[in-house]
This record gives structure tokens, sequence and C-alpha cells, in this order.
């Protein structure tokens, strides 16, 4: 097992994040905050990739903020990125958390952090920081409104309780659930089929989705076209065109 509490695998234009820290259930202390950053910055600096997942060693996702660490002064934050380096962040490439076991407080944050969410049919998720005197500032009480019914996200909140996969998906917070053991592998073939399309307009909706929620009716159309116009015009949408009538598969360039 390695010493670094992030280790980070690319293949086939898909980066794998792993929280690698499993004798503390992958708990967020500096160290693995200033790595998950780090990955990050290379997964938006490297054109040849083009998604990335997250995951955790040892069969767990990440429970959250190491507290040994909390009560020593430590906050496990990097400027500009938030807890774990990640949650105050939207990079341009598509995010994915795989899994597996338990993503509870910070980890549960981190989790919801990302674009799309493939977990295990025996992972638990949760925000019980308020049983510990805490609050799940990272994005559980201002991010969760937004993804789930708001009456749920504030019972979860207020109680602290746990729900189960298959829970979490009824409330559309997941997208898949597979069987325990193989989230990883699901999410990275997740990974691959948005590797395979073109990476502006992969980029580019990401964007529309994400900022769309902010826009009224109004707006909407002409702010979209602001994002999408550069990928209308792009060499990647006459190579996409090009290669659906020639029958090949496109020859992405990013531009």
């Amino acid at each position: 097992m390695s010493d670094k509490v992030v280790l980070v695998d690319i293949a086939d234009g898909v980066m794998t994040i792993t929280l690698n820290r499993p004798e503390a259930k992958n708990a967020v202390n500096k160290a693995l905050a200033e790595g998950v950053a780090a990955a990050i910055d290379q997964l938006e600096s490297d054109g040849q990739l083009r998604a990335a997942v997250i995951t955790g060693a040892g069969g767990t996702f990440c429970s959250g903020m190491d507290l040994k660490a909390f009560v020593t002064g430590e906050l496990p934050l990097v400027e500009g990125r938030g807890f774990a380096g990640l949650c105050e962040y939207v990079g341009t490439k598509p995010l994915i958390a795989a899994v597996e076991g338990y993503a509870l407080a910070g980890g549960f944050e981190v989790a919801i952090s990302c674009d799309l969410i493939v977990a295990a049919d025996n992972a638990k998720f949760g925000i019980p920081e308020v049983k510990r005197g805490l609050t799940a500032a990272a994005g559980g009480l201002a991010k969760l409104p937004r993804q789930i019914p708001p009456r749920i996200a504030m019972e979860l909140a207020l109680t602290g309780d746990f729900i189960t996969t298959q829970r979490a998906f009824d409330l559309g917070l997941i997208n898949q659930v597979v069987p325990a053991g193989t989230a990883l592998e699901a999410a990275r073939a997740l990974a691959a089929k948005i590797a395979a399309n073109g990476p502006l307009a992969v980029a580019a909706s990401k964007q529309v989705v994400i900022k769309s929620q902010d826009w009224n009716t109004g707006n909407m159309f002409s702010e979209q076209m602001k994002i999408v116009q550069p990928v209308l015009v792009s060499e990647d949408a006459i190579e996409g065109a090009t290669a659906f009538a020639q029958k090949r598969a496109p020859n992405w360039k990013g531009k």
C-alpha cells in the first residue's frame, strides 16, 4: 500500500483519484485536501484527459473531516477550492464519485460536489455533523437542497440521519446503483462514455446545466448561446458531423 494519501491513475483519457487513508476511513486532513487539489489541477491542465473518477481506498468512500486533526487546529481546506480541495470548485471536466461503504459528512459533500455519482447498493450517505456540534458547511446545507427536495434536505441536516443507496437513488441524488465492490468499475465505464464525446461539447454542456439553475426564462437562451456558440463553430463540430456522415469514429482535437 502506498504511503501517499491521494493516488492518481490515468488510463484512456480518464483520471482516477483515490482517497488513500483507509486506516482512517479516508477522513480528510490537510494533506489529502492538497493532494486532491493537485490532482484536479492536473486534470484541468492536461488536454488528453476528459473526465475523472473519485473513489476511496479500503472499501469506503470517505468518512468526512479528520476530527483528530481538527481538534489540533488543522483545517482540511485549500484556498479557492474549499474542503477536501474540491467542494468550492467547479471545473470544466466531469467528475464522477464512485462510492463504496460510507460517504458521510464531508465525504458526502465531496460526493455531491461531483457531477455524477455511482454507488454500491450497500453504501450509506448522510450529513451527521449536528451530532458532533458542527454544521455541514462544505455543501451539505447549501448544495443538497438543489439536488433533492428541500424538506428532505432539511430533515437530513437537522437529524443527521443516514440514508441508503436506494433511498438516494429514489431521490434522484445518484445516477447508478451497482453491486457492492463494482462502483469503481461502473464509474470508469460511465467516464469512458463521456470521454468518447467531443470535449468542447462536454465542457459547454456541463457549464450550461450548472449555470442554468440561476437563469430565468427571459435570459436562459441568450445566456446559453454565450457558452455554446464557440462549440457550434469549432473544428470539433465539423469533425463530428463529418465522422457521422462517413460512419467512422470522430478524431477530436478539442478546438
